[in-house]
């Protein structure tokens, strides 16, 4: 029996990208890869805009909550994803951390809904591939 891959997700408040891509993995793979999330400096709620702009594509963050990064989980994942240029991780030795420099429309000048949809947009497409690649037990070639 081969072992399931993991990923964590990480940005600082834990309430938007990190969770918008932790959503969106379990949408596209279910099972078949364990999907944790968590922020540096997690803020108290999900983002109302990021849970709306998945509702609009079938996946459903509502009820999840901003955490911390557990250090048992960061020690045992295959995987760190840092969605952003802020968020910063310092990963045990044997775990590969990726950072996924995401479209960021506010420097753009667009805001609210918009600005979420083009976010979840840039991020889907990254999991999607993410999503292939642990399938296929390559590693991620997607990084900044």
């Amino acid at each position: 029996m081969s072992r399931v891959p993991s990923v964590l997700f990480v940005c600082v408040k834990n309430g938007g990208k990190s969770q918008m891509a932790a959503g969106l993995m379990r949408a596209a793979v279910g099972d078949a890869v364990i999907v944790h999330s968590a922020g540096t400096r997690p803020g108290s709620v999900v983002n109302p805009l990021s849970a709306q702009s998945l509702t609009e594509v079938g996946v459903d963050i509502s009820q999840e909550t901003p955490k911390a990064i557990d250090p048992d989980v960061l020690a045992d994942v295959d995987l760190v994803v840092i969605l952003g240029r802020e968020a910063v991780v310092d990963a045990p030795a044997g775990v590969t951390v990726i950072n996924w420099d995401t479209d960021e429309p506010s420097e753009r000048g667009i805001d609210g809904i918009d600005r979420m949809r083009l976010v979840r947009d840039d991020v889907a497409a990254r999991v999607t591939e993410l999503a292939a690649a642990l399938r296929d037990s390559t590693p991620p070639s997607r990084g900044k």
